[in-house]
């Protein structure tokens, strides 16, 4: 087993980490690359990203991480890539708290000729001639696969409520749409309510608590993550309609695998979180090698696709 050296310090966030990556001896190591990860905040499922990203840099060798988390602050994050910056980092990865304010991060990594790579959550802004490598997946395919399976559960029939992300990230944008774009598909279905709950669990249970309290019935919960989905789920099982309800996810994280098994959760869909983390730094490392980076679309894409998952074939998520 590969092991990790960690370390606390005082920097812009009270309390940021660092990761080390095993130093490798074999054959094509790579020597002393310092690559900078920045996340927007390490929740169960980031945790997973970060975990491939570690593996993938054990395995190349030579590859010592810094990783940070930004604590959902853009500010914060802009200054953590310019103090990788000044510490002279060979490559920044990041995974942006807001897709519509990574440019001036990008700017600011491009000025310093250090090569950067976004992670999981595609910028609006990404520079159209592929100079800066996105590893994630398509996230308006989740919402629509999301919500297609969800729908033929409830036969296309009922009232559906959206818990959204954080609507600054182009995830949430894009998974929410493909939502709706089913719902416009189905005179039955009708969309009576959308709130953001930031990803949030406990957002995600207050949301359902106060939509419960209405007295709008709710038959579809189209949540754009697993997290506020497990937290619908939870106010639903205290008001005793959790078995009237159809509730899908997205992330396919541990939690959600297991209130699946317990017939709670109909509907996930898996975004590969290793491949993701562990495909942001084997770019991150060509780029600063000089080659041609792996799988690299015209646009700048690497996709890392989504794949559904439901009873049927939980069996083969599990981790």
């Amino acid at each position: 087993m590969h092991r990790f050296s960690m370390r606390r310090f005082v920097g812009l966030v009270a309390a940021t980490t660092v990761l080390v990556g095993t130093v490798g001896a074999g054959a094509g190591a790579q020597e002393n690359i310092r690559i900078g990860v920045t996340f927007p905040v390490l929740d169960q499922f980031l945790q997973t990203v970060e975990t491939g990203m570690q593996t993938k840099a054990a395995e190349i060798g030579g590859v010592e991480l810094v990783v940070v988390s930004a604590e959902e602050d853009t500010t914060t994050q802009l200054g953590q890539v310019e103090n990788f910056i000044v510490d002279e980092v060979d490559a920044i990865v990041i995974i942006p708290v807001d897709t519509d304010a990574a440019g001036p991060m990008t700017e600011a990594a491009q000025g310093a000729n250090i090569p950067i790579v976004y992670v999981n959550r595609v910028p609006s802004d990404l520079p159209a001639d592929g100079s800066v490598p996105y590893v994630g997946s398509d996230s308006l395919f989740a919402g629509t696969v999301e919500m297609e399976m969800l729908a033929e559960l409830a036969g296309n029939e009922g009232n559906v409520v959206i818990l959204v992300g954080d609507p600054a990230n182009e995830a949430a944008v894009q998974r929410t749409q493909g939502c709706k774009n089913v719902i416009d598909q189905h005179e039955g279905l009708v969309l009576t309510k959308e709130q953001s709950g930031n990803w949030r669990r406990d957002e995600g249970l207050a949301i359902m608590e106060n939509w419960i309290q209405s007295g709008d019935q709710i038959d579809i919960v189209c949540a754009n993550n697993d997290e506020m989905a497990l937290g619908a789920i939870e106010a639903l099982r205290e008001n005793d309609l959790l078995d009237s309800v159809i509730v899908g996810g997205v992330d396919a994280t541990v939690d959600a695998i297991a209130a699946m098994d317990a017939g709670d959760l109909e509907v996930t869909v898996f975004q590969n979180a290793d491949a993701q983390g562990g495909g942001g730094i084997q770019a991150a490392v060509e780029l600063v090698n000089g080659e041609a980076v792996t799988g690299i679309q015209d646009n700048g894409w690497i996709d890392v696709p989504y794949e559904p998952v439901s009873p049927a074939n939980v069996d083969d998520y599990r981790r």
